[in-house]
C-alpha cells in the first residue's frame, strides 16, 4: 500500500512537472518573433577592386537580434581570398545596411551579406 502512494505521487508530480514545461514553452513561444531575410551578393575576379552591395531594408522593419544578445543577426558567406565586412561608414542598422569586400587574392571570389529582419510591428 505505501509503495503505490510513493508511486501515485511520483507520477502526479511528474504529470504536473510537464504541464508546467508546456505552459512555459507556450509562453516562449508567444513572445518570439519570426524574422525574414534579405541579403545582397556579387562576384569579382583575381585581383579585382574592392566591391559591395546594399541589403535591401524591407519598410517598417527593424534589424533583429541574435537570439540573447543585442547583436545584429547577420551572416557573411565568402569564398575566395578576400576580406569582406559589414560598412561602419555606409551602415547605420536602421535605414541601410552595407556589406564590402577587398580585393580578390585567388582565381574567384564571391560573397552574401545576409541580415534578419523583426517585421512583427508593421501595422496590418
Amino acid at each position: 500500500m505505501r509503495h503505490m502512494k510513493c508511486w501515485s505521487f511520483l507520477l502526479l508530480m511528474t504529470i504536473s512537472m510537464c504541464s508546467l514545461l508546456e505552459t512555459a514553452r507556450a509562453q516562449h513561444m508567444e513572445y518570439s518573433h519570426a524574422t525574414t531575410e534579405q541579403a545582397c551578393s556579387f562576384g569579382m575576379a583575381k585581383g579585382e577592386a574592392s566591391q559591395s552591395c546594399r541589403v535591401p531594408f524591407p519598410p517598417g522593419c527593424l534589424v533583429a537580434d541574435v537570439p540573447g544578445t543585442g547583436k545584429p543577426w547577420t551572416t557573411i558567406s565568402k569564398g575566395g581570398k578576400t576580406f569582406c565586412r559589414f560598412d561602419d561608414k555606409a551602415t547605420d542598422w536602421k535605414t541601410k545596411i552595407t556589406g564590402s569586400c577587398g580585393r580578390c587574392k585567388s582565381d574567384h571570389c564571391s560573397v552574401q551579406f545576409s541580415v534578419r529582419f523583426d517585421c512583427s510591428q508593421q501595422s496590418h
